[in-house]
């Protein structure tokens, strides 16, 4: 698997292979698990997906910091990627960081294809 660079390439690759649904369902499923109220609906749009989840991790960062870091141990984001990321910017922040959970969540679904 070639590890996506940017959104764009990481829906490109998601859509090629089919599997872009199932991204989705992860999504759900880990943001259940975080007991974060978020359901994306399965035929949502990328940029729709992208505008919706900058948006939540922007109100966790801002205002549930906990639930924020849960979120983020529970879809297993590299704790030396968020590290690495300049914090002085929360829009920036967030929107990095909604990129890495992004990321996390198509290797789980891709690797899953694979070797199921």
């Amino acid at each position: 698997m070639l590890q996506p660079k940017n959104f764009e390439e990481l829906i490109t690759q998601a859509n090629q292979v089919k599997l872009y649904n199932k991204l989705v369902k992860q999504l759900n499923k880990d943001f259940l698990l975080a007991n974060i109220d978020l359901d994306f609906d399965e035929d949502i749009l990328p940029t729709s997906l992208k505008f919706l989840l900058h948006e939540t991790i922007f109100k966790l960062i801002q205002e549930k910091f906990a639930e924020y870091l849960n979120v983020l141990y529970i879809i297993d984001v590299p704790e030396h990627k968020i590290k690495q990321l300049d914090g002085s910017d929360i829009v920036s922040l967030s929107e990095q960081v909604t990129f890495l959970i992004l990321l996390r969540d198509w290797q789980k679904v891709w690797y899953k294809q694979q070797y199921k």
